[in-house]
């Protein structure tokens, strides 16, 4: 959320290094951090209780800084496990303390903080109309990448900034796929189909009706547990119907998501759906392949125009051992940057935080398979070829 107010970080002119000092927070600074909060903000304050969550998950990293009559400021900042993203949450400084570079003391500490644990991107979202704020960050490098209408309580836009503090080589695709976030448990692969089929058609819808009747074409009926999720199948299927052109590929013929069932009627089930929807992909001509794609292909496939929709474990994610989808949106030299629709509110995220997230290539590798099989499996979306002319 990084909220702040117009006057929260001060202009970053010339000044001296700032009379604080930087260190991690404690839960003995709970009191102190609230104290700040209440005073420096009007709306969107981080709770008592959210700051001790924070200090107590190791994949956070909560920076302040102390004069001799208390804290002066700090800074939040969130590393999303499994990834190579960390967010800018909060960023304050106490008003009697602004004009001493301490904002801009504490934004520096803070990716030095995030790039030792492994980073190569910091992204913030700041009120459009906090100019200070905004100067600062152009000036320490920050390149704004997108809005979001409508983002704080007092119905302000936010601006997204984004910057890589670790660099490599090599550059992303230049196929731009918008961001859906799913909008229930279960329709993750149709939030991942929809942005597919958005970035190669700007006309092709991308709302919660159409999320819901792709699920309905492309639903597995049962999973390990909850609703039924979309199988590789029915998305194939899915994006046939709507005239763009889908290729399979597996790494076996055995039934998906069968593994974790123990009901044997829900395993005979499962069974009839998979072949049933195999036959339909065999009857559509939709080419199907039992070698899974490789991250070196999957760019090649973005330069050619043709989004990967990936299966995953979200285990190295979430902790969660379930599949999910993610679109591949873009491939470097170092990362795969992957649109994940699973937008965790509990934990304050917002598509900030799940478009183009890097994850090393070894990494995603590891990442994109599931199960005790290893399930392996992408749907690879195109423009289908036109016919009846050059």
């Amino acid at each position: 959320m990084t909220a702040e107010a117009p006057e929260h970080v001060s202009a970053p002119a010339a000044r001296p290094a700032p009379a604080a000092r930087l260190r991690e927070a404690t839960l003995e600074d709970l009191d102190e951090l609230v104290r700040l909060e209440d005073a420096s903000f009007d709306t969107d304050r981080v709770s008592r209780r959210s700051f001790r969550r924070f200090l107590q998950n190791d994949t956070d990293y909560l920076l302040v800084a102390e004069t001799p009559v208390g804290l002066a400021g700090y800074i939040l900042l969130l590393k999303h496990r499994g990834t190579r993203l960390a967010r800018l949450y909060s960023i304050c400084v106490d008003a009697a303390a602004r004009g001493q570079g301490i904002a801009e003391a504490l934004m520096t500490a803070g990716e030095d903080a995030v790039r030792r644990r492994g980073c190569a991107y910091l992204r913030l979202e700041v009120r459009r109309d906090n100019e200070p704020a905004i100067r600062l960050y152009r000036k320490l490098g920050y390149r704004q990448f997108g809005t979001i209408p409508h983002y704080y309580e007092d119905d302000q836009e936010a601006l997204r900034f984004e910057k890589r503090i670790r660099f490599y080589s090599g550059a992303r695709s230049d196929l731009f796929v918008p961001y859906y976030g799913q909008t229930t448990p279960f329709t993750c692969g149709t939030a991942c189909l929809l942005m597919a089929m958005r970035a190669l058609d700007p006309d092709a819808p991308i709302d919660r009706r159409e999320e819901l009747r792709l699920w309905r074409e492309a639903t597995t009926i049962f999973m390990t547990s909850g609703h039924g999720g979309c199988g590789p199948h029915g998305l194939a299927l899915a994006a046939h119907r709507r005239g763009f052109h889908a290729e399979l590929y597996l790494n076996d013929e055995r039934v998906l998501f069968i593994d974790g069932l123990r009901d044997a009627a829900k395993r005979e089930v499962l069974s009839v759906v998979h072949e049933d929807y195999h036959q339909q992909v065999l009857e559509a001509g939709i080419p199907l392949s039992y070698q899974p794609l490789g991250v070196e292909q999957m760019a090649a496939c973005l330069a050619r125009r043709a989004v990967p929709i990936v299966l995953i474990s979200s285990w190295r994610l979430t902790r969660e051992k379930a599949p999910h989808w993610v679109v591949v949106a873009a491939v470097d030299d170092d990362f795969v940057y992957i649109h994940d629709p699973d937008i965790k509110q509990e934990r304050g995220e917002s598509d900030t935080d799940k478009a183009y997230v890097p994850i090393d290539r070894a990494a995603f590798a590891r990442m994109a398979r599931f199960g005790q099989s290893s399930m392996r499996a992408t749907v690879l979306v195109s423009r289908a070829a036109r016919s009846g002319g050059a």
